[in-house]
């Protein structure tokens, strides 16, 4: 790694390197077409990674929500969202941020956010990942054959099919979803950080 690498600001950049740290054990060719287009070594990939999981586990450290303005700047959209739920609703002051990635442009980096203890309390996170980015169609998913690596959401499978089971992933980063395809044949989309990488 050069001096230059090391020295480079956390912004945006190495905000995506580090989805992509993560994308590599599923999608290493898809991962590594990326980093050619944001002109990044591995070596940065696993620098950008130790900096954001060094922030994320230092006892006095910025707290989550805190990290991603630090790395993304403003939200490019931001909303209040209705009851989702007991404690997570209007009444926590539960909201939608949103913040656009460079790699991704269909995509936006979604964090659910709120204060259980009241409009003055500390926020917290109560999610995140990459979503659709408003106003840009999501792909037609009919058959568990419409499923591309990176092509479609968390969300976006969820709705294509309902009877889908949400599943912890063997990663805190990772998610998945049990449902079976048309033809009968039982499926498990895997997603990281959002994002579908493979089907099993």
């Amino acid at each position: 790694m050069t001096r230059r690498e090391q020295a480079a600001p956390f912004g945006p950049r190495s905000f995506q390197l580090v989805l992509l740290r993560r994308m590599a054990d599923h999608q290493p060719g898809l991962v590594e077409e990326a980093l050619r287009e944001l002109g990044a070594s591995r070596g940065e990939m696993r620098e950008a990674n130790r900096v954001w999981q060094s922030w994320a586990h230092a006892r006095r450290g910025p707290g989550e929500l805190h990290r991603y303005r630090q790395a993304l700047g403003e939200p490019a959209l931001r909303r209040p969202v209705p009851r989702l739920g007991p404690g997570i609703g209007p009444e926590a002051g539960a909201e939608v941020l949103q913040w656009e990635l460079p790699l991704w442009p269909d995509l936006r980096w979604e964090v659910l956010t709120g204060r259980p203890g009241g409009p003055g309390g500390p926020a917290q996170v109560w999610g995140r990942g990459l979503t659709r980015t408003p106003g840009v169609p999501s792909p037609v998913l009919r058959t568990a054959a419409d499923l591309r690596p990176w092509g479609c959401t968390f969300g976006e499978v969820l709705r294509a099919f309902p009877e889908a089971v949400p599943r912890e992933g063997d990663a805190p980063t990772r998610s998945r979803l049990d449902f079976t395809g048309p033809d009968g044949a039982a499926c498990a989309a895997e997603f990281t950080w959002g994002l579908f990488q493979r089907l099993r």
